[in-house]
């Protein structure tokens, strides 16, 4: 009996992995997918033909590159209602209109008119018949100090030249973002508590906090902390 057999994990379940950048979605996505037999939905950010200029230069290309994003990840919400689910999914649709792009028109780096026109198009998108709201969010969150030191990791050189502060920023705002979402279940894991490289353990240990959810356990379903 596989993982998801044995702790009934839908095989239409959609679940969705949030967490400010350097926090290990795509790990968590990757280990997910594999143990459940699920298909992984990707934030394209290798091939994304703005990102270098948009760390260079936040108010010229943040308009762009979240246009950008909104639109990739709604055809990945298409191709998941197409395939009728069964997937994981790195980051979510709701982190770029809740944290990003806000961010940016909080800090006048995108124009109002701008964020206007981005804020409406995420309307129109939630409302078509592709958009599946996840299942399950999972949320992965640390002390700051450990998402930096994991980010310098990582070395990225455009996220290496990026001033502490804007992570700082981010990082408030998705604590403040968590605390408020309601639209779907959320499960919260710290990201201390759990070695996906090192424990073959730990991916089922998370598995079976998500079956908790998905089948109605209200342990582990926290909107609040």
């Amino acid at each position: 009996m596989n993982l998801r057999e044995k702790y009934n994990i839908p095989s239409s379940a959609v679940i969705t992995i949030a967490g400010t950048v350097g926090v290990g979605k795509s790990t968590l996505t990757k280990s997910l997918a594999t143990a459940l037999n699920f298909r992984t939905s990707f934030e394209k950010v290798d091939t994304n033909p703005y990102l270098d200029k948009f760390y260079a230069d936040f108010k010229a290309w943040s308009f762009h590159l979240q246009i950008y994003f909104l639109a990739e990840r709604f055809k990945e919400q298409k191709r998941i209602f197409e395939y009728g689910g069964g997937f994981i999914q790195d980051r979510s649709i709701y982190e770029d209109t809740g944290i990003f792009a806000k961010m940016h028109y909080d800090k006048e780096t995108m124009s109002p008119v701008d964020y206007e026109t981005y804020t409406s198009l995420f309307d129109a998108m939630v409302m078509t018949p592709f958009f599946h709201h996840p299942d399950l969010l999972i949320y992965l969150e640390g002390s700051f100090e450990e998402i930096i030191k994991r980010i310098k990791l990582r070395g990225r050189q455009m996220e290496q030249d990026t001033p502490i502060e804007y992570w700082e920023e981010m990082y408030n705002r998705y604590e403040k973002w968590i605390n408020s979402f309601n639209s779907c279940p959320i499960l919260r894991l710290n990201i201390t508590e759990y070695d996906l490289y090192n424990d073959e353990n730990a991916v089922e240990e998370i598995i079976k906090k998500i079956s908790y959810v998905l089948n109605g356990s209200k342990e582990f379903y926290m909107n609040k902390r």
